[in-house]
């Protein structure tokens, strides 16, 4: 909901923190509030856990995209977080299953996510509710510099 976002933005600037990325935080509210609730459709979804008194405890931050092969949408985890004071109390474990609940609901071919190789704990997490690691596919990706200097090699 729009009414969250004064919340939503504290743990996404926690995830940054977290994974040591928030020399590259950008996101305020308004432009959180022009892409998550304002785009039709919006350019992402975000699920909330919040305590009884209202309060943000965590969020999943997620997008949709075109699957070729089985013309079903894929379901992209982008951003999974808890807040450090809420952590161990089975908050990380509602979330997915609101996001597999989503997942089901929307028809999607698969849902997928990336965690740091260096976050162990977590990985333990999403194996102990069933995900598993891609043994087929291998992430790549383009920094700006390096998609600078691919976009003038090709002149």
């Amino acid at each position: 909901m729009e009414a969250d976002i004064p919340q939503l933005l504290p743990l996404m600037r926690g995830l940054a923190e977290f994974e040591n990325t928030i020399a590259d935080f950008a996101l305020t509210e308004e432009v959180l509030l022009e892409h998550a609730f304002r785009r039709s459709p919006p350019d992402c979804t975000v699920l909330v856990a919040v305590d009884d008194d209202g309060g943000l405890l965590g969020m999943i931050v997620y997008f949709l995209i075109r699957f070729s092969v089985t013309t079903k949408p894929e379901m992209i985890l982008k951003d999974v977080f808890v807040a450090r004071e809420a952590r161990g109390r089975g908050i990380g474990e509602h979330l997915l299953r609101a996001a597999a609940r989503e997942a089901l609901r929307l028809n999607v071919s698969r849902v997928d996510w990336q965690v740091a190789q260096w976050n162990t704990e977590a990985k333990r997490f999403y194996e102990r509710l069933g995900a598993q690691s891609d043994p087929v596919w291998v992430n790549y990706g383009l920094t700006l510099d390096a998609c600078r200097a691919l976009a003038d090699g090709l002149d």
